[in-house]
């Protein structure tokens, strides 16, 4: 189900002297918008499944083209259950993960068969590694006790004996594989779906692999080719199909995919997913005190608060069995919580950028990210179809564009900062410098032992980001620091309203039409 503008609280402003809140890094800006802006709200959150140990329960027994897990296993064999790391899902998700219920189902199962061989692998890619701590919270202690270090670990892409090959695809594609999970009896796969790029192939080809492989699909052309919140219409995602299916033809492989709703916040923050004109007197009032918390609270402390909220998401849908059958219904499941259907595209859209993006978990939202976050992620959720953005007009994002990095987790985009992006920002010239960081043995000694993300990973953050900001002909950052927004080739504001006098300006256009594209929670716009 798609929902219609009127359906999915679409909202065309009437008076001036309405509010809106935009998320603007880990504070907030409450401002007016003209009147005629369309405001698109994400759909409401749809009833969570009410018992979730049957519903896992009758996915595992009752897969789609496939035969029940049950069945799949016999004493003696290696079955390895690799599940998605800490990007997903955004916020983390409050205890018991989903992930933690379905991993126990799967070992209950491996017990009563007599299998005894079994290890959990944290499908991290070239994402930096996750803490015992954070393998712990999406697991939960019972397994974590039970198999941490030894059969619970992060994948290493970048151990010589730990990844194998694989093969190519018709089209010369290089697949590489974690040799424990090339080598295992049966394959099982633990996902989230937070968006629609997540899993279906991607899962595997992305998340227990290595740079040889990803470099197929995580490169300039493909990126600034390629909408890849849209499937059907994404060269990234055809890539992503080949190699899948070459690694189907290697190993034995249950995928198991799950959806959750819209419930991002717990209920002291929950007022900040629900539309502004539904708010009462009481929710109005706690919004303002946020947001002055916020405005007087040191960096420190506003980072740790956000950081510290996890989401009390609601299930809805849980798929398994043959990969690509069960992303089908895995995308229907999640165009039918997030899709908002929209008529026509826009001059000016607008957009806050909140503190998080799916690499800075329990770390800092640097330039970098905020260029993918906005210019990348952003754009793409609302460009299903068709960009809701007509192309060579405005992208105005809230976001402060502080230059802070975590220099344990991102030394690798520290020199990208300082070192390429002085030197230029075009993307095909920045892809010049990629190998030089892909295989620099410092980087590759952070990734594997100190919980950096890998050498590389920088550069795939700005392919992200480059078609979106090609895409728009001016991008503005509303409260940015000048002197950062000029080195990612943007602009600033200091109010809203600026922003969008300076995109008239740009445009040549007194009247031009502008959409609010309203976060959170996260949604996605197919426009017509």
């Amino acid at each position: 189900m798609v929902r219609t503008e009127k359906e999915s609280l679409v909202k065309f402003v009437e008076s001036e002297k309405e509010r809106f809140l935009f998320f603007c890094g880990e504070g907030f800006i409450w401002e007016s918008l003209p009147l005629g802006t369309r405001v698109i709200y994400a759909p409401p959150s749809i009833e969570p499944i009410a018992n979730i140990e049957d519903a896992i329960e009758n996915a595992l027994e009752n897969p789609i083209n496939s035969d029940p897990l049950s069945a799949q296993f016999r004493r003696g064999m290696k079955v390895t259950i690799v599940f998605d790391d800490l990007s997903l899902p955004l916020p983390p998700m409050q205890q018991p993960d989903i992930r933690q219920l379905i991993i126990e189902h799967i070992l209950r199962k491996c017990a009563d068969k007599g299998v005894d061989d079994v290890h959990l692998i944290a499908a991290i890619g070239l994402h930096r590694k996750m803490t015992a701590d954070e393998l712990r919270h999406q697991v939960g202690e019972r397994v974590f006790k039970a198999f941490y270090p030894l059969k619970l670990y992060n994948h290493d892409a970048e151990d010589p004996k730990g990844v194998v090959f694989i093969g190519k695809t018709e089209m010369g594609e290089e697949v590489w594989l974690n040799r424990r999970v090339a080598e295992s009896d049966l394959v099982i796969y633990v996902n989230v779906n937070l968006t629609p790029m997540d899993g279906g192939h991607k899962s595997l080809v992305t998340g227990v692999t290595n740079y040889l492989t990803l470099r197929n699909h995580h490169n300039a052309h493909m990126l600034l080719t390629s909408f890849y919140m849209d499937p059907p219409r994404s060269p990234f995602h055809g890539v992503l199909l080949r190699q899948g299916q070459l690694i189907e033809r290697t190993i034995r492989h249950f995928q198991i995919e799950t959806v959750i709703n819209a419930e991002t916040f717990p209920p002291i923050f929950r007022v900040l997913q629900k539309p502004e004109h539904f708010w009462n007197k009481l929710e109005a009032t706690w919004f303002k005190m946020i947001r002055f918390g916020c405005a007087i609270a040191p960096f420190e402390i506003n980072w740790r608060i956000w950081h510290s909220v996890k989401a009390p998401y609601g299930i809805i849908g849980i798929y398994a069995g043959e990969v690509e059958s069960v992303h089908e219904k895995t995308l229907q499941r999640l165009a039918e919580q997030q899709e908002v259907q929209v008529k026509g595209q826009s001059d000016i859209v607008v957009c806050g950028a909140p503190y998080l993006c799916p690499y800075n978990v329990n770390s800092i939202m640097n330039p970098i990210l905020v260029y993918c976050l906005t210019t990348g992620y952003l754009f793409h959720l609302m460009s299903i179809g068709k960009p809701l953005l007509r192309e060579g007009g405005v992208l105005i994002f809230t976001h402060p564009l502080y230059e802070r990095f975590h220099q344990q987790h991102h030394p690798s985009y520290i020199d990208f900062w300082n070192m390429v992006l002085t030197q230029t920002r075009d993307t095909r010239e920045i892809e010049k410098f990629e190998m030089a960081f892909a295989f620099n043995e410092n980087y590759i000694s952070l990734y594997r032992n100190d919980y950096a993300y890998h050498g590389v990973h920088p550069f795939y953050m700005w392919y992200w980001g480059s078609l979106g900001h090609a895409y728009a002909g001016k991008v503005i950052f509303v409260k940015g620091k000048s002197k950062v927004a000029e080195r990612i080739g943007a602009e600033t504001a200091a109010t809203i309203r600026e922003a969008i006098e300076m995109a008239k300006s740009f445009l040549g256009k007194s009247d031009p039409s502008i959409s609010y594209f309203h976060l959170p929670p996260i949604f996605t716009c197919r426009v017509e």
